[in-house]
């Protein structure tokens, strides 16, 4: 992104986006963290053989797929965090491997983005 004089223009995402993403993954985590206690809650009150439960699922592996979501959630706030220091740091947009800006198409899509989209294909 170049402004009509040819220099490099780092796009900025208004901080009420980021504010708003934080907040949806803040309410995700909160709904995460219910969900868990109300399973150790069961789990508690069941007998600790919930491998042989003829209804479904056992606790154990209903525990696994909630804290996979937990940690999902967190790994989110922590890219949300990055990005609101990369607005602070002017950096906010541009690409930290090859200093190329990231596209506001991309930013729109995913705000937290660090790479843009010929970098993260590299990754991959």
């Amino acid at each position: 992104m170049s402004d009509p004089t040819g220099s490099v223009r780092v796009m900025t995402v208004p901080v009420d986006v980021l504010r708003a993403v934080r907040e949806s993954a803040r309410r995700r985590l909160a709904e995460v963290e219910v969900q868990l206690a109300q399973l150790r809650d069961a789990r508690g009150a069941e007998s600790a053989d919930d491998e042989h439960d003829p209804e479904g699922g056992t606790l154990s592996a209903e525990w696994s797929r909630i804290e996979g979501l937990r940690v999902g959630v967190m790994a989110e706030l922590e890219g949300i965090d990055a990005a609101f220091d990369r607005v602070s740091a002017g950096t906010y947009g541009i690409c930290e491997v090859c200093a190329n800006p990231i596209p506001e198409g991309r930013l729109e899509v995913r705000p937290t983005a660090t790479r843009c989209v010929r970098c993260a294909e590299r990754r991959q």
